[in-house]
């Protein structure tokens, strides 16, 4: 039955907080939001909504919320646009407004414009509001403004000024770039502790760049999992976004090995030749990894460190702050503490007992700090390496969605995070019953609040050793899908975001970074979304089997985008011998995710993958009648798909590992959790049994299927 209508009060406080009434689903159909999803997500953004007289004045609080502060506290601007600042000051006053730059510092009187406002009775008091310039010549930069009236200390607010449109870097925009994504984790070497790490990265990296002419890497969300047992083990549920799993250091390359007695080497190689004994394991262990690797690392965290690494320990820590102290003080915490309940007053980091039990678990808090610089040092090693192989862009980091809502960030930021809501999908053609993937949603009011800067620090740690960032669920930067506790995921409704400041704050840091920037954007989607990211510099995401013409059919690859990462697979589906044998199929049915007849699922799955077929016969990258089914005719298939791919205009193109081996089995299936194995099985065969680094390595149908994004090479 259709909801009721909802009272126009609420409906008008719904907007101006971004909620959603309305949308249109997946089928094209139109849903009005019930009035109860709509209080519930106003709930979580701290709006009462009780009665009537509540929603009045929740929309009186809004309506005078810019006159109660001298300045906004963030304004967003793009490079070479001239805008005003509206300051805000007892009616009749005289105010000074000045900005101080943050590269080159300096102070820059603004000018006041002629612009009469109406003043504003504001809790008895007229508030008058004058209008100032900024000039178009302001450089990008996180830059202060200032604005002071007679006898009183002046107000601050930031002012961002962000790039108009990324640029791709000279060697790709010239012949474009090809590479290889990689779920770390699962490929691991034979001297890895039972799962892959920085090491790996850099080994398989390297010889990518050499072997097979690959300009970058993109690999899984390294973000922070627990501490302790139970580790999460989907990269993209992390702790925290800001900070790295510790799992993924290589303990030999830690230079403080060279300083081990016998007694403690002989202690780190036992604990290592136990770890390796899992690398023959179809299934990923992380707990029992981290439970050996954890105890190396502490043998080593307790050697004295040469004056030379400890001056760099200091430094790095000084430089990642108030952030990396509430992250090591959040996981001491949880390894004396546990994961769930703490002492009374440790649930705000601001509070005299976190203060005093910090310095109770000095040490450990030490500990975590020292594994995170060891990590950046890593991963810097990687990039390095990777780059001097010749690799144009090195690692492509990928950023999640979002944080455990018991995790680090959820922790230390709490402010920012909504309550009583979790971040989800609606439902889609391929999980027909939506999803919720229980992280706490950012608060869009609270992150302006805070002129975005746990934002700003989330993507400029992801982008310090990289040459790339994948942005998951990019549309979340637009509207994110919030789903009210207690309900399902068809029960949520959309929240809009500033995107113009979110997008142009990862732009300015991309654009230090000299990295680029890509956005998943698949799923269900505005379509102006699309045009906005590409003007913007932004490449989208291509998936072979998503691309299709009016007509249903496959999308010619001539037809692409230029500004995308083009791929057959992705994460989300089975690598491509497994789509071609229906992997994606079985999985589905066994867990009953399916809301229509099996029959029906099966015969529109085998119709579309037929089309497909269809489409590389008719450009000669499959003879006709030839079978699909064996290795040899599923290898000719997986190596025609992704000749089609090659004769795309993409920017990038990418070429799944599971791919160059023949694996099957699905990494994740979306919208379960202990369903199915997700992020928890190791590179496989085609017979699923285990691969290690150097079988990739040895791989010459692998080198085959790198070969065919050979960009010199065009269809017909």
């Amino acid at each position: 039955m259709p909801n009721d209508p909802l009272p126009p009060q609420l409906t008008q406080l719904a907007r101006a907080y971004g909620v959603a009434t309305e949308y249109w689903d997946w089928q094209g159909a139109h849903v009005t939001v019930s009035a109860e999803t709509i209080h519930a997500v106003l709930g979580a953004l701290g709006v009462q909504t009780d009665d009537a007289d509540a929603v009045s004045r929740a929309l009186n609080a809004v309506d005078e919320r810019p006159w109660r502060r001298m300045l906004a506290p963030v304004q967003v601007s793009t490079l070479g646009t001239e805008i005003t600042v509206a300051v805000h000051v007892p009616h009749g006053s005289p105010v000074t407004v000045w900005l101080e730059l943050e590269e080159w510092g300096g102070k820059r009187m603004l000018k006041q414009i002629d612009k009469w406002v109406d003043p504003r009775l504001i809790d008895g008091s007229l508030v008058g509001e004058a209008t100032f310039e900024v000039p178009a010549d302001v450089p990008t930069g996180w830059h202060t403004l200032f604005a002071q009236i007679p006898d009183e200390e002046p107000a601050t607010g930031r002012l961002v000024v962000v790039p108009s449109r990324l640029q791709l870097p000279p060697t790709v925009q010239r012949h474009g770039a090809s590479g290889l994504m990689n779920q770390l984790y699962s490929v691991r070497s034979e001297r890895s502790w039972g799962i892959g790490d920085f090491a790996d990265l850099a080994e398989l990296g390297a010889w990518s760049a050499r072997g097979l002419g690959c300009d970058f890497m993109l690999i899984n969300p390294v973000h922070a999992a627990e501490p302790t047992p139970p580790m999460e083990p989907s990269p993209y549920l992390p702790t925290s976004r800001r900070f790295v799993n510790p799992i993924y250091l290589r303990v030999e390359d830690i230079s403080e090995v060279a300083y081990l007695d016998a007694e403690d080497r002989a202690r780190i190689e036992a604990l290592a030749a136990a770890a390796r004994r899992a690398n023959d394991s179809d299934r990923l262990d992380r707990d029992a990894c981290w439970a050996l690797k954890e105890q190396a690392l502490r043998l080593l965290f307790a050697q004295p460190r040469p004056p030379r690494r400890q001056n760099a320990f200091e430094a790095f820590c000084e430089r990642e702050g108030v952030g990396l102290l509430d992250f090591a003080t959040w996981c001491a915490f949880t390894r004396a503490y546990g994961q769930n309940e703490w002492p009374e007053g440790l649930q705000d980091p601001r509070s005299q007992a976190t203060e005093a039990a910090r310095e109770e678990h000095a040490d450990e808090v030490m500990f975590t700090m020292w594994l995170q610089w060891l990590l950046d040092t890593q991963l810097a090693t990687a990039q390095r390496e990777m780059v001097e192989a010749g690799m144009s862009l090195g690692v492509v980091q990928d950023l999640a969605v979002g944080v455990h809502p018991a995790g680090a960030d959820a922790w230390s930021l709490a402010e920012a995070f909504a309550q009583n809501v979790t971040v989800g999908a609606p439902p889609d053609p391929y999980n027909q019953r939506g999803q919720d993937w229980s992280q706490p949603p950012w608060r869009p009011d609270r992150l302006e609040e805070l002129a975005y800067a746990p934002f700003r620090d989330m993507i400029r740690a992801a982008m310090r050793h990289s040459g790339g960032l994948r942005i998951d669920h990019i549309i979340g930067l637009f509207r994110l899908w919030w789903v009210p506790a207690g309900r399902s995921p068809l029960e949520g409704t959309y929240v809009r975001y500033d995107h113009d400041a979110l997008i142009g704050i990862l732009m300015l840091e991309a654009e230090r970074a000299g990295a680029v920037v890509i956005g998943e954007d698949l799923g269900t989607v505005e379509p102006w979304v699309r045009t906005y990211l590409a003007k913007r510099g932004i490449l989208g995401t291509s998936i072979l089997w998503f691309e299709k013409g009016e007509d249903g059919r496959p999308l010619p690859p001539e037809s692409y985008r230029t500004l995308c990462l083009a791929s057959v697979t992705t994460h989300d589906l089975p690598p491509t011998a497994g789509y071609l044998t229906g992997e994606h199929m079985a999985i589905r049915e066994e867990l009953d995710l399916f809301t229509r007849p099996i029959e029906i699922e099966r015969a529109e799955d085998e119709a579309e993958r037929e089309k497909m077929m269809g489409a590389l016969r008719e450009r000669g990258l499959l003879s006709q009648g030839e079978p699909l089914d064996g290795e040899e005719g599923l290898r000719a298939t997986v190596e025609g798909l992704h000749r089609y791919l090659s004769w795309s205009p993409a920017a990038l193109l990418g070429i799944a590992v599971p791919d160059l081996v023949g694996d099957r089995r699905a990494m994740n299936q979306p919208g379960t959790s202990d369903e199915y194995p997700n992020w928890r099985l190791s590179l496989a065969d085609p017979d699923r049994r285990p691969l290690k680094l150097q079988d990739v390595i040895d791989s010459r149908p692998g080198r085959r299927l790198a070969a065919c994004v050979n960009r010199g090479t065009h269809g017909n």
